[in-house]
């Protein structure tokens, strides 16, 4: 490891795997807070690194930000939200923001968390009228065939 974490190998991941390993997180959030993902509104978003001081590489290495839409009566987001914090700290994540309303308005439910050794950020919250967003945004990641350039 290099002093200041700049050279510290990399995960490494395929697109498709990462792909994967986040729609899973997904399908696994919506169990946990019993909501039904809705067809057609996953969607994954790659991005190229940057580095803690604004370096870039030309190694492969990618963030993913993969999200979906879910349905859930709005009666049931408290519950569901109490739920899916309590899993993300059974599972070791930290716990970064937190609301159980009471209001009504968009905005008013929603946790998100952050895994301190696994570096991965999960969110999940109310965007309309009995639908939830869910998502998971990677740490940045390496091709398992590139070799990661050093800064």
């Amino acid at each position: 490891m290099s002093e200041n974490g700049v050279n510290d190998a990399l995960p490494r991941m395929s697109k498709e795997k990462a792909e994967a390993w986040a729609q899973h997180w997904v399908e696994s959030m919506a169990r946990t807070t019993k909501s039904e993902i809705i067809p057609n509104t996953s969607k994954a978003n790659f991005t190229n690194c940057t580095g803690k001081n604004g370096e870039t590489a030309e190694d492969g290495r990618f963030t993913l930000m993969f999200n979906a839409r879910a349905k859930l009566p709005r009666s049931q987001y408290t519950k569901a939200v109490k739920a899916l914090r309590n899993e993300l700290e059974t599972q070791g994540f930290k716990i970064v923001g937190y609301e159980e309303g009471p209001g009504q308005e968009r905005g008013a439910y929603g946790v998100q968390a952050s895994h301190p050794k696994d570096r991965q950020y999960v969110s999940a919250g109310d965007v309309a009228e009995d639908q939830w967003s869910l998502s998971v945004d990677t740490p940045c990641l390496l091709p398992p065939d590139a070799e990661q350039q050093q800064f």
